[in-house]
């Protein structure tokens, strides 16, 4: 929470906070998010699975936006979507306790989650870059980040990021992006 109070302070449009490759538990999200009470920062988590039930609970504990990785089909992508959505655009079950001001915003909170909350997938297999065209063409998805490591793991390459092969697909990943009108982000 300390690390969370002191980066929301410089600024930042939007920080991720990783729940897949680190030890986060319900219980330990919960005083991160609050660090972000008030501030224009926003709090995005990348959950450890595409599971609705992750998703929703940390959706419903504050969480504006979610980053769902190893996305490798476009059917993966529109579980991802609707995980987050509230019907019909989607299957989130209603019950945002933190997220709706403890009901106090419930209202405004209905009124727009579906639209102001952001869907993230992030593509770091060579099947998804495969079918990187139809996953970006679901609708619902705000943007797109890639896993270089697990990219290039995934192509046989563990680790060798500069290799030609996976700086191709990276490229083939940012041109779908760019094509979808999708913002990409690439973590080196």
């Amino acid at each position: 929470p300390f690390a969370a109070e002191i980066m929301t302070g410089c600024g930042f449009d939007w920080l991720l906070i990783d729940a897949e490759h680190s030890p986060f538990t319900l219980d330990s999200l919960l005083p991160v998010l609050m660090a972000f009470n008030g501030l224009e920062t926003v709090p995005l988590v990348r959950v450890p699975w595409n599971d609705r039930v992750l998703i929703k609970q940390m959706l419903d504990l504050g969480a504006e936006g979610i980053l769902v990785p190893m996305v490798n089909s476009a059917e993966e992508a529109r579980q991802a979507v609707a995980a987050c959505k509230y019907p019909p655009a989607g299957i989130r079950g209603f019950g945002p306790r933190r997220a709706s001001g403890y009901a106090r915003t419930s209202k405004a909170y209905i009124q727009t989650a579906n639209e102001s909350l952001l869907v993230l997938v992030q593509i770091e297999h060579i099947e998804a870059v495969r079918r990187v065209e139809e996953i970006l063409a679901v609708p619902g998805l705000d943007a797109v980040l890639l896993g270089p490591m697990d990219l290039s793991a995934s192509m046989g390459r563990l680790g060798q990021i500069d290799h030609p092969d996976v700086q191709s697909a990276i490229e083939k990943v940012i041109a779908a992006a760019r094509a979808a009108g999708l913002p990409v982000g690439v973590p080196m």
